[in-house]
């Protein structure tokens, strides 16, 4: 029962339909991204980019619905192949549409008393600490994303460092706040600058769609506690 709670919370949160009898598939969703932070040209190209991930990961849905399964081995196998390349644009999916929710609010606030300020206080010794560390991983990256996420283990909300889309993903991780630090994200307007990007991007972060995040997160605490 807990499990299945945990799993309607998730779905939910991403608008997923409770029922597929068939192959999986996404849908592209679309974005306002008003801050000036970002060119035209990257966000044309970044939107371009969701869009060949949903394709993508439409396709290899479909053929993981008749391809032959009993040939699968760990040295090769088009069913291995086929199942790396879910995940591999499955997460792209994900991580895009989290990440365009969060960013770019013009009028980027937190309070002190908001949930999500009050988390980050405590699992990181201050909000101040978040945004240091957050920051450090996003210089750490080597093309991929920074994620805050709630661990469903140690019951804390951590940083995360995740390469390309699905290199050091970590398990039992639900994901609150999303920056995209591959290069095309912002090398067009801060050529090798990351940190500057980031920071940025961190001014405008969508404090009302993270808080909602955060209550989510918070469900699941509870129902985990239980």
């Amino acid at each position: 029962m807990k499990n299945k709670d945990i799993a309607k919370i998730i779905s939910h949160s991403l608008g997923e339909k409770e029922d597929l009898n068939e192959a999986l598939v996404a849908q592209d969703k679309q974005f306002s991204l008003p801050t000036e932070e970002l060119g035209k040209r990257t966000k044309a190209n970044h939107f371009d980019l969701y869009k060949a991930y949903v394709e993508a990961f439409n396709k290899v849905s479909a053929e993981l619905d008749s391809v032959n399964k009993t040939d699968s081995n760990s040295n090769h196998s088009n069913f291995r192949s086929l199942k790396i390349d879910e995940v591999y644009n499955l997460n792209a999916v994900y991580l895009h549409e989290l990440y365009f929710a969060n960013i770019s609010d013009l009028n980027s606030e937190i309070t002190m008393d908001s949930l999500s300020f009050m988390k980050l206080e405590r699992d990181f010794g201050g909000f101040d600490a978040w945004q240091t560390d957050f920051i450090a991983c996003a210089q750490a990256s080597r093309c991929g994303w920074v994620v805050t996420g709630y661990n469903m283990f140690t019951r804390t909300y951590m940083n995360y460092v995740i390469d390309l889309h699905s290199l050091n993903v970590p398990v039992g991780v639900y994901p609150v706040i999303i920056m995209d630090v591959w290069q095309h994200a912002y090398y067009p307007d801060y050529f090798k600058d990351v940190k500057s990007y980031t920071i940025n991007m961190m001014k405008q972060l969508n404090w009302d769609v993270i808080e909602k995040r955060f209550e989510k997160a918070e469900e699941m605490a509870k129902i985990l506690s239980a």
